[in-house]
Protein backbone atom coordinates (compact mmCIF):
# COMPACT_ATOMS: atom_id res chain seq x y z
CA UNK A 1 0.00 0.00 0.00
CA UNK A 2 1.28 3.40 -0.72
CA UNK A 3 2.33 5.75 1.88
CA UNK A 4 -0.39 9.17 2.53
CA UNK A 5 0.87 12.23 2.11
CA UNK A 6 -2.66 14.19 1.92
CA UNK A 7 -5.41 13.99 4.64
CA UNK A 8 -8.50 12.48 2.77
CA UNK A 9 -10.33 15.19 0.73
CA UNK A 10 -14.22 14.92 1.00
CA UNK A 11 -16.24 17.45 -1.06
CA UNK A 12 -19.78 18.28 -0.30
CA UNK A 13 -21.82 20.45 -2.71
CA UNK A 14 -25.46 21.91 -3.82
CA UNK A 15 -26.68 20.33 -6.34
CA UNK A 16 -25.33 21.67 -9.46
CA UNK A 17 -22.16 23.48 -8.01
CA UNK A 18 -19.55 22.08 -9.61
CA UNK A 19 -18.39 19.30 -7.19
CA UNK A 20 -17.31 16.86 -9.71
CA UNK A 21 -15.45 19.77 -11.62
CA UNK A 22 -13.59 20.79 -8.71
CA UNK A 23 -12.96 17.33 -8.39
CA UNK A 24 -11.13 16.07 -11.50
CA UNK A 25 -9.10 19.43 -11.15
CA UNK A 26 -7.90 18.05 -8.24
CA UNK A 27 -7.02 15.01 -9.34
CA UNK A 28 -5.40 16.08 -12.32
CA UNK A 29 -3.26 18.20 -10.30
CA UNK A 30 -2.89 16.08 -7.47
CA UNK A 31 -2.58 12.69 -9.33
CA UNK A 32 -5.18 10.90 -7.18
CA UNK A 33 -8.29 9.19 -8.35
CA UNK A 34 -11.57 11.05 -7.16
CA UNK A 35 -14.72 8.85 -6.65
CA UNK A 36 -17.72 9.84 -7.15
CA UNK A 37 -19.99 7.73 -10.21
CA UNK A 38 -16.96 5.04 -9.61
CA UNK A 39 -18.49 4.79 -5.87
CA UNK A 40 -21.91 3.73 -7.46
CA UNK A 41 -20.08 0.68 -8.91
CA UNK A 42 -18.33 -0.11 -5.76
CA UNK A 43 -21.12 -0.15 -3.49
CA UNK A 44 -23.36 -2.06 -6.11
CA UNK A 45 -20.25 -4.69 -5.98
CA UNK A 46 -20.82 -4.89 -2.22
CA UNK A 47 -24.10 -5.06 -1.97
CA UNK A 48 -27.52 -6.71 -3.06
CA UNK A 49 -28.89 -3.47 -4.79
CA UNK A 50 -29.23 -2.58 -8.57
CA UNK A 51 -27.02 0.49 -9.63
CA UNK A 52 -30.65 2.42 -10.08
CA UNK A 53 -31.47 1.81 -6.57
CA UNK A 54 -28.08 2.84 -5.57
CA UNK A 55 -28.03 5.92 -8.05
CA UNK A 56 -31.70 6.60 -6.35
CA UNK A 57 -31.06 6.28 -2.82
CA UNK A 58 -27.24 6.67 -2.12
CA UNK A 59 -27.34 10.00 -0.96
CA UNK A 60 -30.59 11.59 -1.07
CA UNK A 61 -33.74 10.97 0.86
CA UNK A 62 -37.27 12.77 -0.32
CA UNK A 63 -39.26 14.16 2.27
CA UNK A 64 -42.01 11.24 0.84
CA UNK A 65 -39.64 8.53 2.23
CA UNK A 66 -39.12 9.85 5.25
CA UNK A 67 -43.15 10.97 6.29
CA UNK A 68 -44.03 7.57 4.90
CA UNK A 69 -41.84 5.20 7.25
CA UNK A 70 -42.54 8.42 10.06
CA UNK A 71 -46.16 7.08 9.47
CA UNK A 72 -45.46 3.78 9.26
CA UNK A 73 -43.10 2.92 12.27
CA UNK A 74 -44.31 5.84 14.63
CA UNK A 75 -40.52 7.04 14.85
CA UNK A 76 -39.78 10.62 13.98
CA UNK A 77 -36.44 10.51 12.14
CA UNK A 78 -36.54 6.75 11.10
CA UNK A 79 -35.40 5.95 7.27
CA UNK A 80 -36.59 3.14 5.04
CA UNK A 81 -34.18 -0.02 5.72
CA UNK A 82 -32.16 0.12 1.70
CA UNK A 83 -31.51 3.50 2.91
CA UNK A 84 -29.96 2.50 6.02
CA UNK A 85 -28.29 -0.45 4.28
CA UNK A 86 -26.65 1.56 1.38
CA UNK A 87 -25.55 3.84 4.08
CA UNK A 88 -23.71 1.11 6.07
CA UNK A 89 -22.37 -0.37 2.72
CA UNK A 90 -21.09 3.07 1.73
CA UNK A 91 -19.75 3.55 4.77
CA UNK A 92 -17.53 0.71 4.38
CA UNK A 93 -16.43 1.36 1.33
CA UNK A 94 -15.52 4.97 2.04
CA UNK A 95 -13.20 3.23 4.97
CA UNK A 96 -11.58 1.26 2.76
CA UNK A 97 -10.70 4.02 0.30
CA UNK A 98 -9.74 6.48 2.57
CA UNK A 99 -6.70 4.02 3.13
CA UNK A 100 -4.84 5.82 0.12
CA UNK A 101 -4.73 8.97 -1.18
CA UNK A 102 -8.39 10.07 -2.40
CA UNK A 103 -11.23 12.45 -3.21
CA UNK A 104 -14.38 11.36 -2.01
CA UNK A 105 -17.47 13.34 -3.19
CA UNK A 106 -20.44 13.14 -1.03
CA UNK A 107 -22.37 10.67 0.33
CA UNK A 108 -21.63 11.76 4.85
CA UNK A 109 -17.84 11.11 3.96
CA UNK A 110 -16.29 14.08 6.31
CA UNK A 111 -18.45 12.83 8.89
CA UNK A 112 -17.26 9.19 8.26
CA UNK A 113 -13.87 9.87 8.08
CA UNK A 114 -14.18 11.94 11.31
CA UNK A 115 -15.22 9.37 13.53
CA UNK A 116 -13.20 6.80 12.14
CA UNK A 117 -10.22 9.29 13.12
CA UNK A 118 -9.03 9.43 9.51
CA UNK A 119 -7.68 12.75 8.73
CA UNK A 120 -9.69 14.60 6.18
CA UNK A 121 -9.62 17.93 4.37
CA UNK A 122 -13.58 18.92 3.93
CA UNK A 123 -15.10 21.21 1.49
CA UNK A 124 -18.08 22.24 1.02
CA UNK A 125 -19.38 24.26 -2.60
CA UNK A 126 -22.28 25.83 -2.73
CA UNK A 127 -23.52 28.48 -5.06
CA UNK A 128 -26.71 31.23 -6.31
CA UNK A 129 -29.09 30.33 -8.01
CA UNK A 130 -28.30 31.63 -11.31
CA UNK A 131 -25.11 30.28 -11.50
CA UNK A 132 -26.44 26.93 -10.72
CA UNK A 133 -29.04 26.97 -12.97
CA UNK A 134 -26.49 28.14 -15.55
CA UNK A 135 -24.72 24.80 -15.13
CA UNK A 136 -27.52 22.30 -14.47
CA UNK A 137 -28.88 23.33 -17.90
CA UNK A 138 -25.80 21.28 -19.17
CA UNK A 139 -26.28 18.17 -17.26
CA UNK A 140 -28.28 15.16 -18.96
CA UNK A 141 -30.18 14.10 -16.16
CA UNK A 142 -32.14 18.05 -15.58
CA UNK A 143 -32.58 18.67 -19.02
CA UNK A 144 -36.29 19.27 -19.96
CA UNK A 145 -37.16 20.14 -15.98
CA UNK A 146 -38.02 23.25 -14.45
CA UNK A 147 -34.72 24.03 -12.60
CA UNK A 148 -35.98 25.80 -9.81
CA UNK A 149 -37.77 23.17 -8.85
CA UNK A 150 -35.58 20.37 -9.90
CA UNK A 151 -32.33 22.63 -8.09
CA UNK A 152 -34.62 22.92 -4.90
CA UNK A 153 -35.85 19.34 -5.05
CA UNK A 154 -32.23 18.03 -5.20
CA UNK A 155 -30.40 20.00 -2.26
CA UNK A 156 -33.41 19.12 0.10
CA UNK A 157 -33.22 15.50 -0.40
CA UNK A 158 -29.13 15.68 -0.29
CA UNK A 159 -29.88 17.22 2.72
CA UNK A 160 -32.46 15.26 4.25
CA UNK A 161 -29.78 12.19 3.75
CA UNK A 162 -27.28 14.33 5.57
CA UNK A 163 -29.25 15.50 8.22
CA UNK A 164 -30.47 11.96 9.17
CA UNK A 165 -27.26 10.32 9.17
CA UNK A 166 -25.12 13.16 10.59
CA UNK A 167 -27.99 15.01 12.45
CA UNK A 168 -27.03 18.22 11.24
CA UNK A 169 -27.85 20.29 7.99
CA UNK A 170 -25.46 19.39 5.05
CA UNK A 171 -24.75 23.54 4.85
CA UNK A 172 -23.57 23.67 8.14
CA UNK A 173 -20.38 25.47 7.80
CA UNK A 174 -18.97 24.03 10.93
CA UNK A 175 -18.56 20.24 9.18
CA UNK A 176 -15.89 21.73 6.64
CA UNK A 177 -12.26 23.41 7.16
CA UNK A 178 -13.44 25.41 3.77
CA UNK A 179 -16.56 26.61 2.02
CA UNK A 180 -16.15 28.23 -1.48
CA UNK A 181 -18.84 29.74 -3.60
CA UNK A 182 -18.69 28.33 -7.22
CA UNK A 183 -21.15 31.22 -8.39
CA UNK A 184 -18.36 34.26 -7.90
CA UNK A 185 -15.22 31.90 -7.58
CA UNK A 186 -14.08 29.33 -10.44
CA UNK A 187 -13.25 25.82 -9.85
CA UNK A 188 -9.84 26.46 -11.37
CA UNK A 189 -9.50 29.06 -8.86
CA UNK A 190 -11.31 27.17 -6.17
CA UNK A 191 -8.74 24.11 -6.96
CA UNK A 192 -5.99 26.42 -6.63
CA UNK A 193 -7.14 27.96 -3.44
CA UNK A 194 -7.59 24.25 -1.72
CA UNK A 195 -3.82 23.35 -3.17
CA UNK A 196 -2.15 26.10 -1.45
CA UNK A 197 -4.43 25.04 1.62
CA UNK A 198 -3.09 21.63 0.89
CA UNK A 199 0.82 22.43 0.87
CA UNK A 200 0.52 23.73 4.35
CA UNK A 201 -1.86 21.85 6.07
CA UNK A 202 -0.33 19.54 9.19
Amino acid sequence: MAEKKLPVITINRLYAAYGTTVAKILSDRLGIPYYDKDFIKKTVAESEYETSEVEHNGEEISSGNKFLNMLLNNTVGSYPDMIRDLYLIQRKVILELAQTDCIIIGRCANHILREARIPTFDIFLYGDIEHRKQHSAELEEAKGRDLDKYIAQRDAFRNNYYRTFVGTDIDDCTNYHICLDTGRISPETCADIIIGLLEKWN
